[in-house]
């Protein structure tokens, strides 16, 4: 199966892609697309049968774990950082603790529904989503305020 490759290269990590990963990049079946833009990466990850995200680090929020589910692209991602709470196992994808799990849940993809993973993407991570959790928050912190009850506000937003 061919693996296609999309990713920026960092000036401080090229020292690390010419000695230990380059090489391998010429072998048929792979092919390194280097970063792409926003509209090739929406139609890359709207082609791809999965994302595969072989995280090694602790990631904080991983972005294009949600773009690809944007795509309704499911996603097999290792259980490092904010996987598991961005993926739901065998709904959008599968989390995997090594290789060969991932290997494996290359074969269980067709398990994964595309539309299922476009639809926790709007239902979690949208913009109307997200102004949505902003509005039910600022209500909360009105209604507090209202009742006189305590709010804490940024020292730079007192007495405004």
């Amino acid at each position: 199966m061919p693996l296609k490759i999309a990713a920026k290269i960092d000036n401080g990590d090229r020292w690390y892609y010419e000695g230990n990963i380059e090489a391998l990049m010429h072998h048929p079946l792979v092919d390194y697309l280097g970063e792409l833009g926003d509209r090739d990466k929406r139609a890359f990850l709207a082609g791809a049968r999965a994302l595969l995200f072989p995280i090694d680090w602790p990631e904080p929020f991983g972005l294009v774990l949600i773009e690809a589910l944007a795509c309704g692209t499911p996603v097999i991602a290792f259980r490092r950082g904010s996987v598991p709470e961005i993926i739901e196992d065998r709904r959008t994808g599968f989390i995997v603790d090594n290789v060969d799990d991932a290997v494996r849940a290359v074969a269980r993809l067709p398990e994964i529904d595309r539309v299922q993973c476009r639809t926790a993407f709007e239902q979690r991570f949208s913009a109307a989503r997200m102004a949505a959790d902003y509005l039910r928050v600022y209500g909360t912190l009105l209604d507090t305020g209202a009742r006189g009850g305590e709010t804490r506000s940024s020292p730079s937003l007192q007495g405004a």
